[in-house]
């Protein structure tokens, strides 16, 4: 069992694959409300997904601007961030 696993609990994984695919929420959001950082969200991913599913959103996400805040904050991007989809209550 992971460092990764022992943090994060069960009913909480679909929702941070979730936030993992969503193209606006950064690696930083996901570290701010479970704790995981970017590695450990890539393990989590490779660990619960197909493989074919994992290499898809890898490439998606390699590279991606708006997944890293910092990133964000340099193109000054105009908005609020979000810390989960839209379609996602709370």
């Amino acid at each position: 069992m992971s460092k990764a696993d022992t943090k994060v609990k069960a009913e909480e994984i679909d929702r941070i694959i979730m936030m993992a695919w969503e193209d606006r929420t950064s690696f930083d959001a996901i570290q701010t409300q479970f704790g995981l950082t970017p590695g450990e969200v890539i393990h989590l991913m490779r660990r619960e997904m197909k493989p074919s599913s994992f290499k898809m959103w890898r490439k998606r996400t390699q590279g991606r601007w708006t997944k890293h805040e910092a990133q964000c904050r340099k193109r000054q991007l105009t908005g609020t961030r979000r810390f989960r989809a839209k379609w996602q209550r709370g």
